[in-house]
């Protein structure tokens, strides 16, 4: 993969390219790049070509660099690169989307190929959501999946704000920050607790069981109410994690609390019904908040 100026510092000249492409030797990629093979052209052909393209400055971002941070698998759809503000490269469907930055010398890593830093690769892709709640799930994931830390998005949020979804994304990492571990934990936290007015529970909390510290999802034991919601996700399906969750049951049975366990179909599809249901043993212990409606709750309901 070469550029016009590459070509031409070895000797060749303007008919000597128009030769080859003419010929099939060469095919033209982006204005001023060649490929000097046929055919179909890797991901890493089209990778480099970007990158000639927008110039020695550019860096791979978005979601070229999510593909080879790990955040996401490699798809055949169009490279993205970010330029420095005053870059004159503008996108080129449907090979590659040029994206600017004004704070170009502080996103990059040095790398083969260079593209932007993990933290700020997440954060550009949540702000390309659609929603602040889109945006605050897939941070979620990235974070809670071990692909970048909460304390590289904390400091990237401090140091170079988003152009939106700001307060979203710092909710996010605050979530994460006080023990939410997984999506479906996200779901209940928002979708359950913040939308339908209800106390906050406190994540991870240990329990001593058959000798063990085992830790159950969420707890409302600073309220004084005895009350365990467990969150099921595909692992609980596993023999060891089934005896242990049985294990548990047995032993919040003995100590005299309250257990609820959802999983992620009641969580995406009913988080109104899983409110309702926390809210009526959370009264049913004394607790006098109201339970608020969020727009998804059926309209009687009360």
């Amino acid at each position: 993969m070469l550029d016009t100026s590459q070509l031409f510092g070895f000797a060749l000249t303007w008919a000597a390219v128009r030769a080859q492409t003419q010929a099939g030797r060469w095919q033209p990629v982006l204005p001023r790049v060649y490929a000097t093979f046929t055919g179909p052209l890797p991901r890493d052909s089209r990778i480099a070509a970007a990158l000639l393209y927008a110039g020695p400055e550019a860096v791979l971002s978005h979601g070229t660099a999510a593909q080879i941070w790990g955040m996401r698998l490699e798809s055949p759809g169009p490279v993205h690169v970010t330029v420095p503000y005053h870059c004159s490269a503008v996108s080129q469907p449907p090979l590659v989307v040029v994206h600017r930055s004004r704070a170009f010398r502080h996103i990059a890593v040095d790398g083969q190929p260079p593209l932007t830093s993990r933290a700020d690769t997440a954060v550009d892709l949540a702000v390309a959501e659609s929603t602040a709640r889109d945006a605050q799930q897939l941070l979620t994931e990235l974070v809670t999946s071990r692909r970048v830390t909460a304390e590289q998005v904390r400091a990237q949020l401090v140091e170079r704000p988003p152009w939106r979804y700001r307060r979203a994304l710092e909710q996010a990492v605050y979530r994460v920050d006080s023990g939410v571990e997984s999506m479906l934990e996200e779901l209940y936290a928002v979708d359950v607790e913040v939308a339908h007015g209800l106390p906050s529970a406190r994540w991870q909390a240990p329990f001593r069981v058959d000798g063990r510290t085992l830790f159950e999802d969420a707890v409302y034991d600073e309220l004084d109410i005895p009350l365990t919601v467990r969150l099921d996700g595909r692992s609980h399906l596993e023999p060891d994690v089934a005896l242990r969750d049985r294990r548990r049951d047995n032993a919040a049975e003995l100590a005299g609390r309250s257990r609820l366990v959802f999983g992620w179909r009641e969580l995406s599809t009913r988080p109104c019904t899983a409110a309702f249901e926390v809210a009526a043993v959370l009264h049913r212990n004394g607790w006098h908040g109201p339970l608020q409606h969020c727009p998804k709750c059926p309209a009687q309901r009360s």
